[in-house]
């Protein structure tokens, strides 16, 4: 069996939020992940992700490496973490770039339609079973512990392809 590797940000925000986006059609929230494009290395992957599926342009520097964890049975993440402070961006703004054909329809569909801060107390009320796992052995004070960033630019501008 072939295993990927997904690429994502964690961004922990005020009152022990977390950022997520909804998939298209789904219920569960997630993480603003991927796979990453050959030769490119997992910060690049986490970054580009984020951008591709919210509009965000994460500070990469900004970023800190939590390593790779198991996922599912074919796929492995590997995360990286950012302390988001209070304002420093506005949900509402985040815009999904990443299209798939509409299974029913052909239609271009976003991959992410929504955005929003989630309760991390609650995780397995908004996210799925195996990220609810992943996300639960994280060591959420260390990453609270981290310089908050102040403000992340949200890529309003760019066509949305």
């Amino acid at each position: 069996m072939t295993v990927v590797l997904s690429c994502g940000a964690v961004l922990l925000g005020p009152d022990r939020t977390v950022f997520a986006c909804r998939t298209t059609g789904q219920q569960r929230w997630d993480l603003p992940k991927g796979v990453s494009d050959p030769g490119e290395a997992p910060r690049a992957a986490a970054v580009r992700e984020a951008w591709e599926e919210c509009g965000l342009v994460l500070p990469a520097d900004a970023l800190r490496d939590l390593g790779e964890f198991a996922y599912l049975p074919a796929k492995r993440l590997h995360l990286f973490a950012l302390h988001v402070a209070a304002g420093a961006f506005d949900p509402a703004d985040c815009r999904c770039r990443s299209f798939f054909p509409h299974w029913r329809t052909g239609r271009p569909t976003p991959e992410a339609d929504a955005f929003a801060w989630q309760p991390l107390d609650a995780l397995a009320g908004w996210c799925g079973k195996n990220m609810t796992r992943v996300l639960s052995a994280l060591s959420w004070a260390e990453i609270a512990a981290m310089p908050a960033v102040t403000r992340i630019e949200v890529d309003v501008d760019s066509p949305v392809a």
